[in-house]
């Protein structure tokens, strides 16, 4: 498996884009052939050659995609089909920067409520315009494979040319305020106060841009906390009990009713699994 993650260097694409990374399996590849992805409030465009193909899983169906796609934000963990070769280049974007980018994709006019849990593909290899140069999305994966930093330049250079197009209102200014926070923030209305606005002002800003509520984007940077810490340690150094008081679960039952709810597993389950179910897309390395 070759796996890399970046960050991008310019401030004005930071301001959009959380990172890049890339995913290549061969067919013989160790490791699990159906990894998960957990609740993620962050748009991800995925480029690939145009005969891959792609499949998402939950509780609500199956998305089957081939080639370039968008992986809209999702409230339940999917399942993915890594079983053949594959590979691809993602661009996760932060919460509600597609919202400021609407020339940037064919989902224009359509509200961001109506993009949860939505998977969108477009077929062919799609030539990307970037400043004038026509590059396709094969280009760029055989980019990825052997030169990652180049990846990262041209992509950044995509990027600029994208963003200029950008549109910037009150609900998207006021989110990307509200973003830092909300993970430190255990009151809503606190967090308005915070930013000097009423809570509805708040919540009805948020969920224009995002299409999610407050509650349900605190509930997701929650679970990525969590599941970043257990990661992070052997099955034996797991303390339910301590973990669900210091991620504030009232109690060890609260946690196993959480995790069950948003992945499907118990904490016992999970543990036995947790190698498998870390994001793959631009999650824990």
């Amino acid at each position: 498996m070759i796996r890399w993650l970046k960050k991008p260097d310019k401030p004005d694409i930071s301001k959009y884009i959380d990172c890049y990374w890339f995913l290549e399996k061969s067919a013989n590849a160790e490791g699990t052939d159906y990894p998960k992805l957990n609740p993620d409030p962050s748009t991800h465009l995925i480029l690939a050659i145009p005969t891959q193909s792609f499949q998402y899983k939950n509780d609500k169906g199956v998305s089957q995609v081939v080639g370039n796609h968008w992986l809209h934000p999702y409230s339940k963990t999917y399942q993915l089909d890594h079983s053949k070769a594959f590979a691809c280049i993602g661009i996760k974007f932060h919460a509600g920067a597609p919202y400021s980018l609407i020339n940037l994709t064919a989902l224009q006019g359509q509200a961001s409520q109506t993009l949860i849990d939505k998977v969108y593909g477009s077929s062919g290899d799609e030539t990307i315009i970037e400043d004038g140069t026509h590059l396709s999305s094969s280009e760029l994966i055989v980019m990825a494979r052997n030169a990652p930093d180049n990846c990262c330049k041209m992509l950044d250079t995509l990027c600029v040319y994208w963003f200029s197009n950008a549109i910037e209102d009150k609900h998207s200014q006021l989110t990307r305020q509200i973003l830092p926070l909300l993970a430190t923030s255990t009151s809503i209305s606190d967090l308005a106060s915070g930013l000097f606005c009423s809570q509805r002002t708040l919540e009805r800003s948020f969920l224009k841009v995002t299409g999610l509520t407050l509650k349900q984007c605190q509930s997701m940077q929650r679970l990525e906390s969590i599941l970043e810490f257990l990661y992070q340690r052997q099955q034996s150094e797991i303390d339910w009990v301590d973990i669900a008081y210091q991620f504030g679960f009232s109690d060890q039952p609260h946690l196993i009713r959480y995790l069950k709810k948003h992945m499907g597993l118990t904490p016992q389950d999970y543990a036995l699994q947790r190698g498998f179910t870390i994001d793959e897309y631009g999650g824990v390395e």
